[in-house]
């Protein structure tokens, strides 16, 4: 499969928001691998795919995993459309999704979305999110992933950190997935050319912050301990706990196609522990303990447990 076979949107403002997409995606994965202290630490290695044959678009993502800097990282950039199914409301929709769970302990986990979704009656919207994820928290990293996000627009930081709080919560838990997160939903100040600029601005903002903060937590860093290694396991557990039980947008990417189910898992990390999965069926409102028991069972019974693609 190749990015030829896809046909794109015919939306001009769809057009201009997968450009800038697959600007930053590009711009993401040399970052990631500027970051890593390894030289010989390899490129990302593109995998395309195809909605409908490439009949209503697809997609290329950038991923790389058990390398010695990472330990999964996908960057994703999807581009849909419907432009020949009258009977369908949503026109296109265009998205960067990237996840980064680097390989050492001390080092933290980021996710990011950038996405323009239009309508056939003409309204479009953005959906912004940015979250850092680490297994053993920095408050001085924190502190400075979120002023690079006040940054970008102080008057939507609140609003975004808000909401971003909301969705990360994870009740069973009683904690947020992460410990700086920001999420501007059906955004959309009116201006299209002042959102691009708003939206290109997010995710250089991110990329920059992130790869320093990465590239600093690796540099000089000592091997990890045993114990350093078990909490990063219980943390990447409770990522992916996260993501297959409460995440709209993994929920949704899974359920109105098959197509991509590869790269929509690709947000998870390399290894968990399915002990520590499975006591927490006992924690969710029912029937969801039947989901995570099922998520359970389809781990090995090993430890770590192996999130590949056959699992």
């Amino acid at each position: 499969m190749t990015t030829s076979q896809r046909t794109f949107p015919q939306s001009s403002r769809a057009a201009r928001a997968n450009e800038l997409v697959e600007v930053l995606q590009k711009q993401l994965a040399e970052r990631l691998v500027a970051a890593a202290p390894n030289a010989d630490e390899p490129d990302f290695a593109p995998i395309s795919w195809l909605r409908d044959e490439g009949v209503h678009g697809g997609g290329e993502r950038l991923a790389t995993a058990d390398t010695p800097t990472f330990n999964r990282a996908s960057v994703n950039v999807s581009c849909v459309h419907y432009d020949d199914l009258p009977e369908k409301r949503l026109a296109s929709a265009t998205a960067l999704s990237t996840i980064v769970h680097p390989a050492h302990p001390l080092a933290s986990s980021m996710h990011m979305h950038i996405s323009w979704t239009e309508l056939k009656e003409g309204k479009g919207t953005w959906r912004i999110m940015a979250d850092l994820n680490p297994s053993h928290p920095n408050e001085a990293q924190t502190s400075r992933f979120l002023s690079a996000l006040r940054g970008v627009n102080a008057e939507l930081f609140d609003e975004g950190k808000a909401q971003g709080e909301r969705y990360f919560y994870i009740p069973a838990l009683e904690r947020t997935r992460g410990v700086a997160h920001f999420y501007l939903e059906g955004y959309s100040s009116g201006d299209f050319e002042a959102d691009l600029r708003l939206a290109r601005a997010y995710g250089e903002s991110v990329i920059a912050t992130y790869g320093a903060i990465l590239q600093e937590s690796l540099e000089n860093a000592l091997p990890p301990t045993e114990e350093q290694r078990q909490r990063q396991l219980d943390y990447h557990t409770l990522y992916l706990f996260q993501v297959l039980t409460l995440d709209r947008g993994t929920t949704s990417g899974l359920l109105v196609h098959d197509q991509n189910d590869i790269g929509i898992m690709g947000s998870l990390p390399a290894e968990v522990n399915r002990e520590l999965l499975a006591s927490w069926s006992s924690k969710v409102p029912a029937p969801q303990e039947e989901l995570v028991d099922a998520l359970a069972d389809a781990l090995a019974t090993i430890h770590p447990a192996p999130v590949d693609t056959a699992t």
